[in-house]
């Protein structure tokens, strides 16, 4: 038995053949065309037949997995369509007289590399959908199948990395698990597989190979371990676990449809913590009171561009509607520090957590800001959307905030566009100065969030994104709680009420000390939901 050891990134047991999934080995061969203009039509053709496949492919993830996996394959389609891509291809095929074949192979390179070697981590991502959309012009000249076959066994899916292409097409039905050797939590498949509910390992390095290509395989999504060739003992104790696994989630999967109510009868809300569209049908699943926090910058992270109005409007209506009256609490855009995005061309900050993000990086690009407002007050007339800014650390701030609001008001007003004007509006409390000024800014908007990692963060004086620091970052700290109950009490000293979405939200450890100070919300990721309904019913206050 060999153990492999990587992350998981999506927790459950899996037992089963592994299938490897090696990208294509190409051998590109170089040849001499006598008419120039015909191969470049030959390639014209194959280009049509690519933008086509691009398109259906688009359609199937946005039946199967969602607007926000969906987005990707409109970045395809726009990188098959950029100029000069497309020039590259066609002055190579007619300057030296080459097949196309070769023309594509020598500028998937060259464009690769670029992306490659640009300092911003969201460019040189795109240098995998380069690749990628070459690949796909080279099957269609090659007159190559493109759908992958995983044949009649469901398998543990395993590969260097899955590209965004490959993740969709695969028959979900024959999927158990995922195993690869690259990529990272955020990473194509990890984002699959939390959406589809199955175990998965990622970073796994180099010694997963194609050599263990139908060998028997456990994935144990837990403690992001593989086992090649497990022994019986190992096989015995997992399929032990697999059967607690299951017996622990039958058990409750009673808990759904019950009042989130104590002993002796405290009640509470709780809610899911979700990052797009398609993790709607995980909080249906879980049953949740309502959505906590939507984080809206995964519309901005997944796009080649500023994502307009109509794109925003859609994603948040569809949020209203399918939450079906349930209160959905939508932060505004939470960029900067950790999560970097191209096109805002921000400047280099040499310490980013505490630079330009959240609602600072929002009041400075209003026309950003009053773009995202227009569209989720727009969506606020279709079910119980509401808002809070991120990041707060001063009053004027959220009053700079409100007055846009109220613009945007305005003008929507003007246009004669429906939206509701009662739509709730709060604020993150992430920042000690947030903390200690919580009675002034309850006193401004309607409720209170509080998120745990940056307050933890920011009051311990520790980077929570430094795993060597783990002992140091501690959300039970007394300094952390006493601000907790300090929030909690200037919210309802002022008329509003409270949640908590960070981590601590989720910590069954605390989950009596947040209620005993009198939290009114607990928001979580959607598996946790039933787990901490379960802890609330067998607590008592009294």
């Amino acid at each position: 038995m060999e153990i492999i050891r990587g992350k998981g990134v999506c927790g459950g047991i899996a037992i089963g053949r592994l299938r490897f999934f090696e990208q294509r080995h190409r051998n590109i061969t170089q040849w001499n065309v006598a008419d120039e203009a015909a191969e470049c039509g030959r390639f014209a053709e194959a280009h049509g037949r690519a933008i086509g496949q691009v398109a259906l492919l688009q359609e199937r993830a946005l039946r199967e997995v969602g607007e926000k996996e969906a987005a990707v394959f409109e970045i395809h389609r726009m990188m098959l369509e950029d100029e000069d891509y497309l020039d590259s291809i066609r002055n190579i095929i007619m300057t030296q007289s080459v097949n196309a074949e070769y023309a594509v192979s020598l500028t998937r390179e060259e464009f690769a590399r670029m992306f490659s070697e640009m300092d911003d981590p969201y460019m040189q991502g795109r240098a995998a959908d380069v690749r990628d959309i070459s690949d796909r012009l080279l099957d269609c000249l090659e007159g190559r199948e493109t759908d992958l076959i995983l044949g009649h066994e469901p398998v543990v899916v395993a590969a260097k990395d899955l590209t965004p292409s490959e993740t969709i097409q695969l028959d979900k039905s024959r999927v158990l698990a995922f195993a690869t050797c690259g990529g990272s939590g955020n990473s194509h498949t990890a984002i699959l597989a939390r959406t589809m509910g199955l175990p998965a390992v990622v970073g796994v390095g180099d010694v997963l190979t194609e050599a263990m290509d139908a060998k028997m395989v456990i994935v144990d999504g837990f403690s992001g371990a593989v086992y090649v060739e497990p022994d019986d003992a190992t096989v015995a104790a997992m399929r032990k676990r697999q059967d607690e696994e299951k017996a622990r989630q039958a058990m409750l999967d009673r808990y759904k449809g019950k009042p989130n109510r104590t002993l002796d009868g405290k009640e509470i809300l709780v809610y899911a913590n979700i990052g797009s569209v398609s993790e709607l049908e995980l909080v249906k699943r879980y049953d949740a009171g309502g959505i906590g926090l939507f984080r809206s910058e995964f519309l901005f992270l997944d796009s080649a561009d500023f994502p307009g109005e109509e794109v925003q409007f859609a994603a948040y209506r569809k949020v209203a509607k399918e939450m079906g009256g349930k209160r959905s609490i939508i932060r505004t855009l939470d960029i900067g520090a950790d999560k970097r995005i191209g096109y805002f061309n921000l400047d280099h900050e040499e310490n980013p957590a505490l630079g330009l993000r959240g609602l600072r990086l929002c009041l400075e690009r209003s026309d950003v800001f009053k773009t995202q407002l227009r569209a989720l007050l727009r969506a606020s007339a279709f079910g119980n959307i509401a808002v809070m800014f991120p990041m707060v650390a001063s009053l004027w701030e959220v009053r700079e905030a409100m007055g846009l609001v109220k613009s945007v008001q305005d003008e929507l007003r003007h246009e004669g566009r429906d939206f509701n004007g009662d739509m709730e509006i709060g604020v993150m409390i992430e920042t000690p100065a947030a903390a200690i000024i919580s009675d002034q800014l309850a006193r401004e908007v309607d409720f209170l969030s509080i998120g745990t990692n940056d307050l933890t963060q920011y009051t311990l004086a520790v980077d929570r994104q430094n795993s060597s620091l783990d002992r140091y970052c501690d959300p039970h700290h007394d300094a952390v709680l006493r601000l907790v109950e300090l929030i909690v009490n200037n919210a309802h000293n002022n008329e509003a009420w409270v949640g908590v979405c960070g981590e601590l939200a989720g910590d069954l450890d605390v989950t009596k000390t947040l209620l005993r100070m009198g939290v009114d919300e607990l928001s979580v990721s959607p598996p946790k939901v039933l787990e901490l309904r379960k802890t609330i019913c067998e607590l008592s206050l009294a």
